[in-house]
């Protein structure tokens, strides 16, 4: 088991999984990981998260 897994998600790794699932790609990034979505996918995902944070919705 990786360190990773056991430790609290930060805010904005929060954000990273919330905005994911408003996109529909929960499932898909559970099979591939992060690194298996292509940089369309990454980049909406990126596109809502800096919205977000812009709009001070942490």
């Amino acid at each position: 088991m990786a360190r990773d897994a056991l430790r609290p998600m930060s805010d904005v790794e929060r954000l990273k999984y919330e905005a994911a699932e408003q996109l529909g790609l929960t499932d898909r990034l559970l099979q591939v990981g992060w690194a298996g979505l292509t940089a369309g996918e990454t980049g909406k995902i990126g596109g809502i998260v800096s919205r977000r944070l812009r709009e001070g919705r942490l």
